[in-house]
């Protein structure tokens, strides 16, 4: 195998619009892709340097359930921070807590895909 990483992430959504805002304004996220093509919007997101992007994936771009993804764990240098400015921006938030790996928060994107923050431990 000669797997190097992880292309795209999909994240279903109902209104790319809305996730659009979420990702970019709330999240910091910057635009990678926003193409018109025949089945549809191509829009992609990522933090600044990744190299995994975040499709958007709205009506009509594949069978996708808006809010059926979980699991997404962001890496940060400061969970506490990035938690304060989701609570500000109106997204609910459980934790930071503490964990052997790090300190963790989750919350959910506008459609409930399910995200995770994580603030590695030092060893």
């Amino acid at each position: 195998m000669n797997i190097t990483h992880a292309s795209f992430v999909t994240l279903p959504v109902a209104d790319q619009d809305r996730a659009l805002r979420f990702y970019t304004d709330v999240l910091g996220f910057r635009v990678t892709a926003d193409l018109d093509l025949p089945q549809g919007r191509w829009l992609q997101v990522a933090p600044e340097g990744a190299q995994t992007v975040f499709t958007l994936a709205g009506p009509g771009m594949g069978d996708f359930e808006p809010g059926a993804s979980r699991g997404i764990m962001l890496v940060t240098t400061d969970v506490d921070a990035d938690c304060a400015r989701l609570a500000e921006a109106g997204t609910p938030v459980h934790g930071p807590d503490e964990f052997p790996w790090g300190r963790m928060a989750s919350f959910q994107d506008p459609d409930g895909n399910g995200l995770m923050l994580l603030t590695e431990a030092r060893h």
